[in-house]
């Protein structure tokens, strides 16, 4: 049997609006929005042959933003730069940039525009 491997994840939204702009400046990035008959999604951008998975924004009825629950990891080269621009756009830093430990590199948390718990990796 092969390992599993996360290939997919969804961020559940209210406001499919103010989670782009949210997204799209914490991670200086453009979220595409797009409408499968009344569930909006809103992708972020394709990852290319780097490791990792893709995935989206999600407004539909059956999705509901937390805190608990799985916790979604968002590469970053430099924690610190998407942390300090959480707040600005509407979020809050839940845990600072934290060392996990030599050989595991850094981490640190924050609560999106929406309400969902979501943490960031970095080597060094």
């Amino acid at each position: 049997m092969k390992k599993p491997r996360v290939v997919w994840f969804e961020i559940p939204v209210s406001d499919m609006d103010r989670a782009k702009t949210f997204y799209e400046t914490v991670f200086d990035t453009e979220i595409h929005i797009v409408d499968f008959g009344g569930l909006k999604m809103g992708w972020f951008p394709d990852i290319g042959q780097d490791h990792g998975a893709n995935g989206t924004l999600i407004l539909q009825e059956s999705y509901f933003p937390s805190q608990e629950g799985t916790l979604v990891y968002f590469k970053s080269e430099d924690i610190s730069t998407e942390l300090d621009r959480v707040e600005a756009a509407g979020g809050k830093v839940y845990q600072p940039r934290t060392e996990i430990s030599p050989e595991h590199g850094f981490m640190g948390v924050f609560i999106d525009s929406e309400g969902n718990r979501i943490a960031l990796h970095a080597d060094a």
